[in-house]
């Protein structure tokens, strides 16, 4: 699946925004060119050679904050993304096999996150537990989980349904046997779309919680904080919200990309694209290579 990726434009332009967003947060804070915490008497100065993209309202240089946030704000988006994963994947691909009990218990479950509004239960659980990122993630996550299940259920059911995977329950194969041989072929795709998507609304959810304080208080930097404090000085700096708003929307925009491309390159889709890529490196041919069957199926 990554060459199918990375076979497609918009999803090398995807992965390298990406991987130069995770390079920014591994070594944004080692890169800061001054103290992101100092502060100075050249409150609100414009963008000079010292400062290049100016300073704050408290005389702290503000590409330094912004390298500096950059970890925080990306670690964030992977945790929730990470949490809505683990919680969600496996129980909706569990609730196919382990009975109607545990699969009416998380069908429920599912449904009742999803009605949660995730800003007001994340900060009555920060109320709870403390201000603290790890907190707000976490719960988060969670929040976010229902499109995991949901996804990994529907693909699940497909596969389950199917004439050899019944074949093989019937000869007595283990469900931990048919999820490894048959399930994860089938799960990975869907799951992976989502994983991307989620990774972009985790960026947005990180900001949204700094911007307002909660799981990071000041005078830690984040993106979103860095958005907050400048938009209370727009009178004297009215470009200085454009640099975090900038990678934030880049970095939610390539997550976005990325998982339209793994779309593109999974399923009938993908098979669709190969087939009509081996048709034109073989002009004249009306019969292209065939496509290998899926595993534990017939093509």
């Amino acid at each position: 699946m990554v060459r199918r990726v990375l076979s497609l434009t918009s999803g090398r332009v995807a992965v390298a925004v990406l991987l130069l967003v995770a390079l920014l947060a591994a070594l944004g804070p080692l890169l800061a060119p001054q103290d992101p915490l100092a502060p100075s008497d050249d409150v609100l100065a414009g963008i000079s050679q010292g400062h290049w993209l100016g300073t704050d309202n408290l005389g702290r240089d503000e590409l330094s904050r912004l390298l500096a946030g950059s970890r925080v704000s990306v670690l964030g988006a992977l945790e929730v993304a990470l949490t809505a994963l683990v919680v969600g994947a496996v129980p909706g691909i569990l609730s196919v096999y382990l009975g109607r009990a545990f699969e009416w218990v998380t069908l429920r479950l599912a449904d009742t996150l999803v009605a949660l509004p995730f800003l007001l239960f994340a900060v009555a659980v920060i109320a709870l537990l403390g201000n603290g990122l790890t907190q707000a993630m976490l719960v988060t996550g969670v929040l976010v989980a229902p499109l995991f299940y949901r996804v990994a259920r529907a693909a699940t059911l497909t596969v389950a349904r199917s004439p050899y995977v019944e074949a093989a329950v019937i000869a007595g194969a283990s469900v931990g046997w048919i999820v490894r041989r048959h399930v994860r072929s089938k799960v990975l795709p869907p799951v992976a779309v989502a994983f991307a998507q989620t990774v972009g609304t985790g960026f947005v959810i990180v900001s949204s919680l700094t911007f307002l304080g909660i799981g990071v208080q000041p005078p830690e930097p984040t993106w979103g904080g860095l958005l907050a404090s400048d938009l209370g000085y727009l009178g004297q700096k009215p470009w200085a919200p454009v640099a975090p708003a900038l990678l934030i929307m880049v970095t939610v925009w390539a997550g976005n990309l990325l998982a339209d491309a793994i779309r593109d390159v999974s399923g009938e889709a993908g098979r669709a694209l190969l087939r009509s890529r081996g048709a034109r490196r073989r002009p004249g041919t009306t019969d292209p290579d065939p496509v290998p069957a899926p595993a534990g199926g017939v093509r």
